[in-house]
């Protein structure tokens, strides 16, 4: 099982809860239209450091072709198209477990 760890950061800090709660709500409706989305995990954060990320995505995919599906998918597509004018930065780590 592949697992798809993905940590966002985004870039108005007077909206951050806002916008993190939409994009949860966005990823969460992939477990319905991604067949090869697995399972999946959205937490906010709640640390206040500077250094610490906004939001972060755990995903589980049979191995890569699933998650290079869930990629191309269009309900994908259009949360990449949010995050692009939102996100400031992330970070994304793939492993097998």
């Amino acid at each position: 099982m592949l697992r798809h760890i993905v940590m966002l950061r985004f870039s108005d800090r007077n909206t951050v809860e806002t916008i993190s709660r939409e994009v949860e709500k966005m990823l969460m409706n992939l477990l319905t239209e991604v067949d090869s989305l697995l399972a999946m995990e959205v937490g906010l954060n709640v640390n206040t450091k500077s250094t610490a990320y906004d939001l972060v995505l755990t995903a589980d995919f049979e191995d890569e072709q699933g998650l290079d599906a869930c990629r191309v998918h269009p309900a994908h597509v259009k949360v990449l198209d949010y995050l692009k004018k939102t996100m400031e930065t992330a970070t994304v780590v793939d492993y097998y477990k």
